[in-house]
């Protein structure tokens, strides 16, 4: 089954489940405008998280999923949450689903972990998830070690469930290529933080708007657990502790609520503008719906180009046809 008729969404696109920023506003334009919203419940209380859902009900009566950060310790109660509210979609990242695949499945939760390898992959499936985030070093906020392109192809050959592919996409010709790749869809996060419904202060959509492909870098590489963002004093300071070995409490004093500085109060020199290495793309602020019709228009018109490439067996080259 495509992940489409598996989700019941238009296009096979998911909204990343970014913290302090995949709310309402956002995750409601997203299934309204036919992709797959999901909330981001990173830092939620059971009661906040219950108050987002119900919040995106009023935007959109489209299907909807929830992303839960497994290392939370609050998990069990934002399940009973996701339970008692009817969500039946649910994507995870930062641990295992492991204890609570009993629960989803007798709910009829469809499950979708987003992984940075195979041998993760290979591991959710065994699992039973209904299908994979495969997520390269590219993307924003936490990240692993490889990139979209080698990762999103040994994960689509090691698993035979759904594979959407994410980290570095942000226009249709990225859409097509993970379709190249064997994925049947794709993840987006960063491109979405240029849209209107975002509800991030405007310094942090500007700080997005005037970055280029080198503007972000990796933190947190010495905690296990790094971060990519968009550069600032902050940063700076925060890799120099790092090369100094300086003490995990010292790194967690100097970024502590640094997200939320920058969502809500918009500060782009000590906040952390977590944001993807394909940010150069992303210089127009549209509604979501324009972001996603565009994407997929766009992408129709790469994959049908490709669809005139032929090899020359004289020369061995690629040319339209």
């Amino acid at each position: 089954m495509s992940i489409t008729k598996l989700l019941g969404i238009k296009y096979p696109i998911f909204q990343g489940g970014m913290a302090q920023i995949a709310t309402a506003p956002l995750v409601g334009a997203v299934a309204n405008a036919g992709g797959l919203g999901i909330i981001g419940s990173g830092g939620f209380t059971a009661d906040r998280l219950r108050e987002e859902i119900q919040k995106t009900k009023t935007i959109t009566d489209k299907p909807f999923a929830v992303n839960l950060m497994l290392m939370m310790k609050n998990i069990p109660e934002l399940i009973e949450v996701i339970l008692e509210e009817g969500v039946k979609i649910v994507t995870t990242g930062a641990g295992t689903p492991a204890p609570y695949m009993e629960t989803f499945k007798e709910n009829g939760i469809i499950v979708i972990p987003v992984v940075p390898s195979v041998k993760i992959a290979k591991k959710m499936e065994a699992l039973g998830v209904d299908a994979i985030v495969a997520e390269g070093t590219e993307a924003g906020g936490h990240v692993g070690e490889t990139t979209t392109m080698a990762l999103l192809p040994q994960v689509v050959s090691a698993v035979s469930i759904p594979v959407i592919g994410a980290g570095g996409i942000a226009d249709g010709r990225g859409v097509a290529a993970a379709f190249a790749l064997g994925a049947q869809g794709v993840q987006v996060g960063t491109r979405f933080l240029a849209t209107i419904e975002c509800p991030t202060h405007p310094n942090f959509k500007q700080a997005v708007i005037e970055a280029d492909d080198t503007s972000t870098t990796v933190t947190g590489r010495s905690l296990g657990g790094p971060v990519r963002s968009i550069k600032n004093s902050m940063i700076a300071e925060f890799l120099k502790l790092e090369s100094q070995n300086a003490s995990r409490d010292e790194l967690e004093k100097l970024s502590m609520g640094s997200l939320r500085k920058a969502v809500f109060e918009g500060d782009a020199e000590r906040g952390s503008i977590m944001a993807g290495q394909i940010c150069g793309l992303c210089n127009e602020i549209t509604t979501v719906e324009e972001m996603i019709t565009s994407m997929f228009n766009e992408a129709e018109e790469v994959l049908n180009q490709l669809g005139k490439i032929t090899i020359v067996d004289s020369e061995r080259e690629l040319v339209l046809v």
